[in-house]
């Protein structure tokens, strides 16, 4: 690994001043920067705080907004709440992993364009069954409109790619 990385880790835990109580923050930090918890920053973490990995893992895995995964360019999350889900949008989290190509137990797609989320509640209710993508709320969703929302991101890609040719 590239001392860079346990450099700019090494800043995070000094801004913190070491301190094992702080390790939401520092985890925080961590994960702005490289979009998720790599295992070896984790146990570097916990070595400098002088906890164990143990510890440090059950933080970054009690939290929902900790992930151990690199995610995709795009996320695509589909609400599961009580509202939602009586208007099916588990038919829509099928839908979408089939037009991925996302096997049983993958939420990111190998090209690291796309990483599918069920969430348990949106918030938006009004509009169920929904979708976000990429932070925008999409109400009234549909495998059919969820397809869809995808063709439309990888064309703007696609678009996006020719520009810079």
């Amino acid at each position: 690994m590239e001392n860079s990385k346990f450099d700019a880790v090494c800043v995070v835990l000094d801004k913190y001043r070491h301190d094992p109580n702080k390790v939401i923050p520092i985890l925080r930090e961590i994960q702005d920067q490289y979009g998720y918890l790599p295992e070896d920053l984790m146990i570097f973490v916990s070595t400098a705080l002088g906890v164990s990995p143990a510890s440090v893992y059950g933080v970054a895995t009690f939290f929902s907004h900790f992930t151990l995964e690199p995610k995709g360019r795009h996320i695509i999350k589909v609400c599961d709440g009580t509202a939602c889900h009586v208007r099916r949008s588990e038919e829509i989290t099928q839908a979408l992993r089939k037009e991925l190509g996302l096997q049983e137990g993958r939420n990111t797609t190998e090209d690291m364009m796309f990483t599918l989320e069920t969430v348990a509640c949106l918030g938006a209710c009004s509009l169920s069954p929904a979708v976000v993508a990429d932070g925008m709320v999409h109400g009234s969703m549909t495998p059919a409109t969820a397809r869809a929302l995808i063709e439309d991101i990888r064309m703007s890609e696609e678009a996006c790619r020719h520009e810079y040719e």
